[in-house]
């Protein structure tokens, strides 16, 4: 057994020793939050250009995009957590500018993207329904990536287990608003050091997206309309979201309800309803066609 290790999977034998928050570059210190979340980005971005690109788009159009929704999507992120954990900020506005700290909401990401995307697609005079089913393959990919922020931060996780996946973090370096009793009550101690052991939920969300995006890249060319793709990362991304957000010990809440959770399930149901609309539409046009002739 390895001693002093900062992160454990005790069922799979995996041992991380003294993994750090941050690197330090001339003095300047750099989270690893911050450079997985811009490698996320930059990922994204990249793919969204490159699906532009292969469909015939005009990817100056979204080297332009690009540099305005990084902002307004990280702006947004940042907006929709400081909302449901302003008792956190209230008494010192200032922390709201510290993302050194973490604190995005992927929720608020996607609010701003949506919102910057329908704006910027009609001043271009583009199809909204072929940008978002664009963009939302590389929003669904810097996901994936960015999740291991978390990890790095040691935040993000769910509650006890003792399953195959059980990840053990030193308690000293989680924040103590996230231990619920039961994680309290379960304290592995190693070598005379305490640990939590919990479900790590980013790991989960993160092989879940990696399911969704492998999907959604099968069947973005047999699409039957424009926006189609879009809905089914809602729907997939949804249905995972809210199975995980049970899980976890962080959940943004509202009157005692995870805010997060409910707008996932309404996000799956809406962008169902729209996909079964739009097709029944199409249905009755083809029968329509097929009897005129």
């Amino acid at each position: 057994m390895l001693t002093g290790y900062s992160i454990g999977f005790p069922h799979l034998g995996i041992y991380i020793e003294h993994l750090g928050r941050a690197i330090t570059i001339f003095n300047f210190s750099i989270t690893y939050y911050a450079l997985i979340i811009a490698t996320g980005i930059l990922a994204g971005a990249f793919l969204a250009i490159k699906e532009a690109e292969a469909t015939g788009q005009n990817t100056d159009n979204y080297y332009d995009f690009a540099l305005i929704v990084v902002f307004t999507s990280i702006v947004g992120a940042r907006i929709y957590y400081v909302i449901f954990e302003w008792d956190n900020y209230k008494n010192n506005l200032l922390s709201i500018l510290n993302l050194r700290a973490g604190g995005l909401a992927i929720y608020g990401a996607v609010i701003a993207a949506v919102i910057t995307l329908v704006l910027f697609a009609k001043k271009k005079k583009m199809s909204i329904g072929l940008m978002m089913d664009t963009g939302c393959l590389g929003l669904i990919l810097g996901q994936i990536i960015g999740r291991w922020g978390n990890f790095m931060n040691r935040e993000a996780f769910g509650g006890y287990t003792d399953g195959l996946f059980a990840m053990q973090i030193k308690l000293a370096e989680v924040y103590s608003g996230y231990i619920t009793p039961e994680i309290a009550e379960n304290i592995k101690v190693v070598d005379g050091i305490e640990y939590i052991q919990v479900h790590p939920t980013f790991l989960y969300e993160s092989l879940w997206n990696l399911a969704v995006f492998t999907i959604l890249m099968l069947y973005r060319r047999h699409k039957r309309f424009d926006s189609e793709v879009f809905c089914f990362y809602l729907i997939g991304y949804g249905i995972g979201r809210t199975w995980i957000e049970g899980l976890r010990t962080d959940q943004l809440k509202l009157g005692g309800v995870a805010v997060s959770q409910v707008l996932s399930i309404f996000l799956v149901l809406t962008a169902t309803g729209y996909v079964l609309y739009r097709r029944s539409q199409q249905r009755k046009k083809e029968w329509k066609e097929l009897l005129d002739k």
